[in-house]
């Protein structure tokens, strides 16, 4: 089957030789605040470690490389949202410089990326400075058009959006997806067209509003659909258990009343049968493990899924082919209620299935656990890896898919 990644424009089908690449990364980073004379620095790496492998062979292929992120969501130009620090950590990695433009577009940084050797990089300011970027601001696209002779498009985190950066400049250059964006296109095209079963999916988090197109299309597709995490609190209100004080928004219960109505014709649908428990207010105190029942009592919450519903999720990981996971399965940072987290951690990490993990939280709990490096596929997408599974259309990939301009 000819999957969507397949119909992809690719850096494999660009000479970019001696060529200006406008490389769109995804460097949406945390950072460390400036204490005692520190300057601001990079809290975790791991998205501009993402990009390395196309950065690299852009470079190896003499691409003239002119890297462009959105950093945070700033008002306007705010220079505690500079990506310096983020061309500083870029150049630590790569062993190259990394100067910084004054600005993202403009006749000063377009003289700059002239005179860009092959193999050389510069980065752009955060192109949300830009009014236009979120706006998809048709002068900003061609702004940034003329700071370059190709796009590559490595930022799948973003593809969900159509801002200038991402879907108007794809409209102006020849453009292809990077390697990131591939392989992620790659990974989760073949749970949704191709998935070796059983296919399993674990849902937690928060917000079942945000997360129903997605437990609606596994109730579709997978063989069985695990829910955890605060996202279970509606579905359990549904079923007609007392919730107590657990996260619920009101909001939520008619899509988990529509999601149980489909999963009473599907069969797939688990939920929690055993509940953590802890206090109103006291969530660091004192828990008790509800181990038989679901029931929360006035003025407690439910924060983890219980012992045994951790072990019955467990149990539907391990013989499976194809596994997703997004979201923990409780307030996995602190400990009383990291254990159900965890439990689904190591049987993902266990198993021999083909495991694709997304989520900024879920991939946090398995770096926290040392488990990053055993599962198939850690997803950077978030939003846009769930609109991809949910089958919407995301205008970033769209736009490499329909590119104007011819390749070359």
């Amino acid at each position: 089957m000819i999957t969507i990644a397949h119909r992809l424009w690719t850096i494999d089908d660009l000479d970019v030789e001696d060529r200006r690449v406008l490389l769109r990364a995804d460097f949406d980073v945390p950072l460390v605040p400036p204490s005692a004379g520190s300057p601001v620095r990079v809290a975790d790496d791991a998205r501009i470690r993402s990009a390395l492998p196309t950065i690299e062979e852009l470079r190896r292929r003499g691409a003239r490389l002119v890297l462009v992120s959105h950093l945070d969501r700033p008002k306007g130009r705010d220079p505690a949202l500079s990506m310096r620090p983020v061309a500083e950590r870029l150049a630590t990695l790569t062993g190259v410089a990394v100067p910084l433009a004054p600005a993202v577009v403009g006749p000063q940084v377009g003289e700059l990326t002239e005179r860009l050797a092959p193999g050389a990089m510069l980065m752009l300011e955060n192109v949300r400075f830009e009014a236009g970027e979120t706006r998809n601001d048709p002068g900003l696209a061609s702004a940034l058009a003329e700071l370059a002779d190709l796009y590559v498009d490595d930022a799948f985190g973003t593809a969900h959006r159509a801002h200038a950066s991402t879907e108007g400049i794809a409209q102006r250059l020849p453009s292809a997806a990077g390697r990131l964006m591939e392989r992620e296109l790659l990974a989760l095209s073949a749970i949704v067209e191709r998935p070796a079963r059983p296919l399993v999916a674990i849902l937690g988090g928060a917000k079942v509003r945000g997360k129903i197109g997605v437990v609606r299309r596994f109730l579709e597709l997978a063989d069985s659909v695990c829910i955890g995490g605060a996202m279970c609190v509606p579905f359990l209100s549904v079923l007609g258990y007392p919730i107590g004080r657990s996260l619920c928004q009101h909001e939520d219960l008619e899509p988990a009343r529509l999601a149980l109505v489909s999963a009473t014709r599907s069969g797939r649908l688990e939920v929690p049968s055993d509940l953590i428990l802890a206090k109103w207010g006291e969530e660091a105190g004192v828990t008790t493990p509800a181990l038989d029942r679901v029931d929360v009592p006035d003025d407690w919450m439910g924060l983890d899924i219980g012992p045994r519903t951790a072990d019955r999720f467990a149990a539907e990981v391990a013989p499976a082919a194809t596994v997703f996971w997004s979201g923990p399965m409780g307030r996995f940072e602190l400990a009383p209620f990291a254990g159900g987290t965890r439990a689904i951690a190591d049987a993902v990490a266990e198993t021999s299935a083909t495991t694709v993990v997304g989520g900024g939280e879920t991939v946090q709990a398995l770096r926290s656990y040392g488990l990053q490096d055993r599962v198939s596929h850690l997803s950077t997408g978030g939003g846009a890896t769930l609109e991809f599974l949910e089958g919407r259309e995301l205008p970033g990939v769209q736009a490499l898919l329909r590119t104007p301009v011819t390749a070359v």
